[in-house]
């Protein structure tokens, strides 16, 4: 098998989900319980959240736990929407985010609430100067993903939340997603940001959302304190201490597993010199992902002819709907482009030879489509 599909899912680390098991196994006691067995359970993730909160350089009482990164979107913009309307009904946000972000900024705007999109440049860079002329006194909230999704473009996010420092009533969130363990994370000018572990070779059904310990959420799940009053249920002591272990694995020798990936990534490149395939990441994208457009051939018929030869790629992200890549459009302008993307995703546990397959197999698959 040949999977190219890295900013989707990742496959579990064994040692990850030996954690996991183990812990599932051994501290069996709910961790919200003041019986011997609760205590034991708590006290292990209270561990781990000091594992994660020193990994991140935050405070242990920044951590909510949820179910993923769709969850900690959700939680940071209706929480600090429906917390502060009192403030203001104004939110700025790109046309580079996750559908995760869309899907909550939908609900508000049928509430009432005001979207604005902030303006791009030709490499798909928020342009700082626009984003100042957006800010009123009514803007609460600005939503601005570290890495899209789709083509890796990677956004100015330290700039970005020093300017917002001017503004006291406005809150930055960041969906860090597809940034933790690929490129260096400094929260310092950072309000909230979202993570998974399932994008870090850890077990599917838990994230985390960071939060600035002087701001206030309205919480989506109710019901009584957990780890956080920010988030109600029974913590999954198994799944927290995994995403501890991820964490620490996927951020240990960082810069040698970039240039590895850049070295694959120029590969990739250099393999696909095709009149009708065009690269659409540019220089300010991550090397993890790489997405082109094979124009004239449908993404799913290039996907599936893939597939075919055991390789595994994407149209899209694996949350989005329709059939044209937003990310793409808003990029390039050009909808022909738009509607043939493809993600080609890759890791530091990609090999050279699988670069290889990949090209020698797209080959005859270009030439039998296009």
């Amino acid at each position: 098998m040949t999977y190219l599909d890295y900013s989707a899912t990742t496959p579990t680390n064994e040692d990850v989900l030996n954690t996991f098991v183990e812990v599932s196994r051994k501290y069996i006691g709910n961790p919200n319980s003041l019986h011997k067995l609760g205590v034991e359970a708590n006290e292990i993730i209270e561990a781990s959240t000091r594992q994660i909160s020193n990994l991140l350089n935050i405070k242990e009482c920044e951590i909510i736990y949820t179910s993923g990164a769709s969850e900690s979107n959700n939680t940071a913009i209706k929480g600090i929407a429906l917390k502060y309307q009192n403030r203001g009904k104004h939110i700025i946000t790109t046309e580079f985010e996750h559908s995760s972000i869309y899907g909550p900024l939908t609900y508000l705007q049928k509430q009432g609430f005001k979207i604005d999109f902030v303006k791009t440049n030709e490499l798909g860079i928020v342009d700082i100067n626009n984003l100042k002329e957006l800010i009123t006194d009514e803007t609460i909230l600005v939503s601005i993903g570290y890495i899209n999704s789709e083509i890796g473009i990677i956004q100015p996010i330290d700039e970005i939340g020093k300017l917002l420092k001017s503004y006291p009533k406005c809150y930055f969130h960041v969906d860090m997603t597809q940034a933790l363990g690929k490129i260096k994370i400094d929260l310092t000018n950072v309000d909230l940001a979202s993570f998974s572990a399932h994008k870090i070779y850890g077990v599917k059904g838990i994230g985390l959302l960071y939060k600035k310990e002087n701001i206030s959420l309205e919480p989506l799940v109710h019901g009584g304190k957990s780890t956080t009053v920010y988030r109600s249920g029974t913590p999954a002591t198994g799944l927290i201490v995994s995403f501890a272990k991820a964490m620490r694995l996927i951020l240990e020798n960082l810069d040698q597993k970039y240039e590895y990936i850049s070295k694959l990534n120029k590969m990739i490149k250099d393999g696909l010199n095709y009149d009708n395939v065009y690269i659409n990441s540019n220089d300010y994208c991550i090397p993890n992902i790489l997405n082109i457009s094979v124009l004239g051939v449908k993404p799913e018929t290039m996907l599936h002819a893939l597939e075919k030869y055991d390789i595994y790629i994407s149209t899209q992200t694996a949350c989005s709907t329709g059939t044209i890549s937003k990310s793409v459009y808003a990029l390039t302008k050009d909808e022909d482009r738009a509607k043939s993307s493809l993600r080609i995703s890759i890791s530091h546990l990609t090999k050279e030879s699988d670069i290889k397959y990949f090209l020698e197999k797209f080959d005859i698959c270009y030439k039998e489509l296009v």
